[in-house]
């Protein structure tokens, strides 16, 4: 079982409005993993040009976060624009809405390796995040992510992992979104499934909509933490903090796997491969989970230096 963890592991993608500079300054002050510059649905339509603009400057700012750019939808007239624009030094990713076909990831991955040749980027280099959020979108992720499997380059993986959105997807499919969020049970799991059979990296969640429901918010991202994802995308700088540190391992946690990992590789070379760690038998499937811990606390180390 594969269990490395990469180190631009990502609790927290905080949204912020592309054209919006105080809250563009805000976002990338705080601890949030990534800050995404939005150029979709958090600004107006006789804005969206002129906030690419904005996005620029906020990429090419001193800022040391690691920056996306979600642009306009395929289906819209501004997405060539926004990734002619915001591609170049300093962007670390695209955010791609409403993915509902492969060919679509195929289309913006060649528009990407063209402007990242442009720019004398690395082909490959600018990080892709697709966001499945309409019914068509759920139904193709075998498509989308295990039969596809970006045919356009065996040189690069442009996309390393995926997220969900439950507002544009419970609009499209008519669902109410309520506080318990059973109802995006099956979507979450099928996300999670997903993702594990295609090789990808854990997924990332949805936003929390509850603005002053912090007690909810913890509730929430305890529940993406335990069905698989890697993190949550959020939407004000206060929802941070707190998801930052359900998706961080405890200290306890992280000495009881490097225990549970020290005494069975001890017992591992006496030919053992089924003991007990302080009353709890332990196994191959009980390691594997112990060692992703540890890499998990070590990837948030590395970030935070």
């Amino acid at each position: 079982m594969n269990t490395s963890i990469k180190n631009n592991l990502f609790r927290t993608l905080l949204f912020t409005p592309a054209n919006h500079a105080r809250r563009v300054s805000k976002a990338l002050s705080l601890d949030a993993d990534a800050v995404i510059l939005d150029l979709e649905d958090a600004v107006a339509n006789s804005e969206k040009v002129v906030a690419r603009m904005d996005a620029i400057a906020a990429i090419k700012s001193t800022s040391r976060s690691k920056i996306y750019v979600r642009v306009n939808a395929l289906d819209t007239q501004w997405t060539l624009g926004d990734l002619q624009a915001v591609v170049g030094p300093g962007l670390y990713g695209v955010v791609l809405p409403k993915v509902q076909r492969p060919e679509e990831i195929e289309m913006v991955d060649w528009l990407l390796a063209n402007l990242e040749r442009e720019q004398g980027l690395n082909i490959g280099s600018i990080d892709l995040l697709p966001i499945i959020e309409t019914a068509k979108g759920f139904s193709n992720l075998n498509k989308i992510f295990l039969e596809h499997r970006y045919r356009s380059s065996n040189q690069y993986q442009r996309v390393k992992r995926f997220t969900f959105g439950a507002g544009d997807f419970c609009n499209d499919v008519g669902m109410l979104w309520t506080s318990s969020e059973r109802e995006l049970d099956v979507v979450r799991n099928a996300c999670i499934v997903t993702a594990r059979a295609a090789n990808l990296e854990p997924p990332i969640d949805t936003v929390w909509i509850h603005l002053k429901d912090h007690e909810g918010l913890e509730s929430s991202v305890v529940r993406s933490l335990n069905l698989g994802f890697q993190g949550r995308l959020c939407i004000h700088p206060d929802q941070v903090s707190i998801t930052n540190q359900v998706f961080t391992p405890s200290a306890d946690e992280v000495l009881r796997a490097k225990k549970i990992v020290d005494s069975f590789l001890e017992a591992e070379k006496k030919g053992l491969a089924a003991i007990q760690v302080d009353g709890m038998f332990v196994d191959y499937p009980i390691l594997y989970k112990a060692q992703k811990i540890l890499a998990i606390h070590q990837a948030i180390s590395i970030n935070s230096r």
